[in-house]
């Protein structure tokens, strides 16, 4: 399936503007999403095999999730199932709509199996989305596996309200969700990445936790609500931060020491990177010096390096989702062995095709057998614990 991808689909899509490729495939894909005969066949070819791992109290059928930016109007929520991902993480979706930055904005670099992209949280805003995922809920449509949002920052918000503008958007999106990453690394919206330093993103968590410890279950009685504090912190939605590949150790520690205070339930490692790979290549070079967001295979190296840091440093304590050059099994694995408990693809998918998510579960489970292990928790880690 993968070769036919490859071979005779690809070549076509590739002769065609990258993010109109995008658009006319996220609207095909939403077709789909509304039919339970499509979705079934899809998942009759596509749908993966179990290798469940439970992580922040959610339950994923497999480590291998959507990366944000892929359905950021959670245009084809029941699809990402069908085509056997794990998990899904829609969006970035920030307070206010907004267009995003001009177009052209996403470019492929084909011979190093990357992209780039400067897309500016293109997105029609949190209530937007809050209206779309009621409307999967209630046509019976709701995958059965977690489904994430990625929370941006409104570009016309100062940094000094950011705080304000994500709890604002978390707020309405609370209940649509099973968890939230907060996106403060994103190169794509100026001076955002300002918020990874430690001051800044303690107040927005701050915000977002003071929304989040109020949050009780549905039905739960009013007596239960104003007594029952271990219920409420309980039932706190699970925040994780993404953070940049362009940081320091030193820059990703001091995050760290918020995951206590601030009740950080994992990290995403890693956004895209503002480097670029060395290439004599002209259309390359040409393609590398556009701004923006570096993804896919160039990436892979430096993503596994702090997610190896950041298991090293907390002790494998920190849920970790890796993601960044992800292509096939090998790489999934390596993020994984790392420290990583799951991983997410975005321009493996472009790249790979539709077949990518079973074939690297298939994998996966072929080197959980290979080492001896029997489930894959066992395998989070393992190349990275010092002896």
């Amino acid at each position: 399936m993968s070769f036919c991808y490859r071979h005779f689909v690809r070549p076509v899509l590739f002769t065609q503007e990258s993010e109109k490729v995008h658009n006319r495939t996220l609207h095909a894909l939403g077709t789909v999403s509304r039919s339970r005969l499509l979705c079934g066949v899809t998942a009759s070819i596509y749908g993966a095999q179990g290798l469940p791992i439970e992580l922040c109290g959610l339950r994923f059928p497999n480590p291998v999730g959507l990366a944000a930016g892929m359905d950021k109007q959670a245009a084809a929520v029941p699809v990402w199932e069908a085509l056997g991902f794990g998990f899904c993480e829609l969006g970035g979706v920030t307070w206010h709509a907004q267009p995003g930055n001009p177009a052209p904005r996403m470019f492929r670099a084909i011979p190093d199996r990357a992209l780039v992209n400067r897309m500016g949280f293109n997105n029609g805003g949190a209530e937007a989305m809050a209206r779309q995922l009621t409307a999967w809920r209630q046509a019976g449509r709701w995958p059965n596996h977690p489904v994430g949002i990625n929370l941006g920052k409104s570009k016309i918000t100062p940094l000094e309200k950011a705080a304000e503008d994500y709890a604002s958007s978390f707020k309405l999106l609370r209940d649509h969700a099973d968890f939230f990453v907060v996106n403060v690394s994103s190169p794509n919206t100026p001076n955002l990445r300002q918020l990874q330093d430690k001051s800044a993103l303690d107040e927005i968590l701050a915000a977002l936790q003071e929304e989040n410890k109020s949050f009780v279950v549905p039905g739960l009685s009013r007596t239960a609500r104003t007594t029952n504090n271990e219920q409420r912190a309980t039932n706190r939605k699970p925040v994780l931060v993404k953070v940049a590949p362009d940081l320091s150790f030193e820059a990703l520690d001091e995050i760290l020491e918020l995951t206590g205070p601030r009740h950080i339930a994992g990290i995403v490692a890693t956004n895209t990177t503002i480097s670029r790979p060395n290439s004599s290549h002209p259309a390359l070079g040409k393609i590398y010096a556009e701004a923006g967001g570096l993804s896919g295979a160039p990436l892979r190296a430096r993503s596994t390096e702090v997610i190896r840091h950041l298991y090293r440093q907390t002790k494998g304590h920190l849920p970790i989702i890796g993601v960044g050059g992800i292509f096939d099994g090998d790489s999934a694995w390596e993020k994984i062995t790392a420290g990583a408990s799951l991983v997410q693809i975005y321009s493996g998918l472009v790249y790979e095709g539709p077949g990518i998510v079973k074939k690297i579960v298939r994998n996966l489970g072929e080197q959980l057998r290979k080492h001896g292990l029997s489930q894959l928790s066992e395998a989070v880690g393992i190349f990275s614990k010092e002896s």
